[in-house]
């Protein structure tokens, strides 16, 4: 008798998981991008995004080819280096139906594209930023990046004498709406994270601690594999209860804080350390800088914010997409014009 072929699992638009994998990755084995990668193939998958709905974008460096290891059948732009949120800020304003995914590095983000990173956290576009932080330049061979802690040792031995740019206190303060950081290789903390950012509407911003292998898991790095397992500290227990499917969670003894997102899903936090409240945006501040004090790395989620309209709706834009509207509509006729010159002679 012959033996059936299982039937592979679908989600729930009814698509197997396969159809949200990607190509076969050229970064070096261990990196953590990868991992990250595989991260966002299973929440996309148990979400149940549309792939043809997601837009991948990125600019230069070792993060910025992981999109070509996750979701084949979304769009995909690599921009310039330090120009993606730009790039991504008019491909969202032409068409607001589009899931914005954003991947950079901390060189691409803290260095050269500081500036236009600035202005993406202050408008509150509705996109997902990920950086992949390595605290190096990987493709230029391993130099400290701005986000590279100060004391932190290369293999060369150099000592890094910069105090490091901290993106996420960065990203709060200028008006992100969700802002947290985790590591590639904390599984279920970072799934749990980016489910929850595809449900947010609004700038998501997750720096992500990806060590490098190659250049920056070493004796004396601060973004290594070790290091990071020795001096790792949750704020919060991170479990998400998306609006899909009736989910039972089972939490231990202790205080739970429910977070209403904007389309009425859940953020379930679970405090460990401390009666942490992530929408109080001083007291992120203030907890990322007490930590950076102390030499303590903190993962979870710091601020949240699920009332601050986006720069979509800011602009009080149609709800057609743009890249949608006939010409008639988005061209003034000659008429217009006439009519514009002559009010000004």
């Amino acid at each position: 008798m012959a033996t059936a072929t299982p039937t592979p699992k679908v989600n729930r638009i009814g698509l197997p998981v396969l159809e949200y994998k990607g190509g076969k990755s050229t970064l070096c084995a261990g990196c953590g991008h990868n991992a990250i990668s595989e991260r966002i193939i299973d929440a996309m998958f148990e979400m149940g995004v549309e792939p043809e709905r997601v837009i991948k974008m990125s600019g230069i460096g070792c993060s910025s080819k992981s999109p070509a290891y996750f979701m084949s059948r979304s769009h995909s732009f690599n921009s310039v280096h330090g120009r993606m949120p730009s790039v991504t800020s008019g491909a969202v304003l032409a068409n607001r139906t589009v899931m914005a995914l954003g991947v950079s590095g901390d060189g691409d983000t803290a260095s050269i594209g500081i500036g236009q990173f600035v202005h993406l956290m202050r408008r509150n576009l509705p996109m997902i930023y990920i950086i992949e932080d390595n605290g190096v330049y990987g493709l230029t061979k391993g130099q400290f990046s701005a986000t590279a802690d100060l004391g932190s040792k290369l293999k060369t031995g150099v000592i890094n004498d910069l105090p490091a740019i901290d993106t996420c206190a960065l990203a709060i303060q200028l008006g992100a709406t969700f802002v947290g950081r985790s590591f590639s290789g904390d599984k279920k903390q970072l799934l749990s994270m980016l489910k929850a950012a595809i449900a947010h509407k609004g700038t998501v911003m997750l720096d992500v601690i990806s060590p490098c292998v190659t250049f920056n898991d070493h004796e004396g790095s601060t973004k290594s594999y070790k290091f990071l397992q020795e001096n790792d500290e949750p704020i919060n227990e991170i479990g998400f209860v998306d609006s899909f499917d009736d989910i039972e969670v089972d939490y231990d003894s202790g205080q739970v804080y429910d977070v209403q997102m904007h389309d009425g899903s859940n953020l379930r936090l679970r405090k460990l350390l401390e009666d942490y409240d992530p929408t109080n945006k001083a007291e992120a501040v203030r907890t990322l800088m007490e930590a950076a004090e102390r030499d303590e790395v903190l993962t979870g989620i710091f601020y949240l914010d699920t009332q601050k309209p986006t720069f979509v709706d800011q602009l009080n834009m149609v709800d057609e997409p743009l890249a949608t509207l006939p010409q008639s509509v988005t061209r003034p006729p000659k008429s217009a014009l006439d009519s514009l010159m002559d009010s000004l002679r």
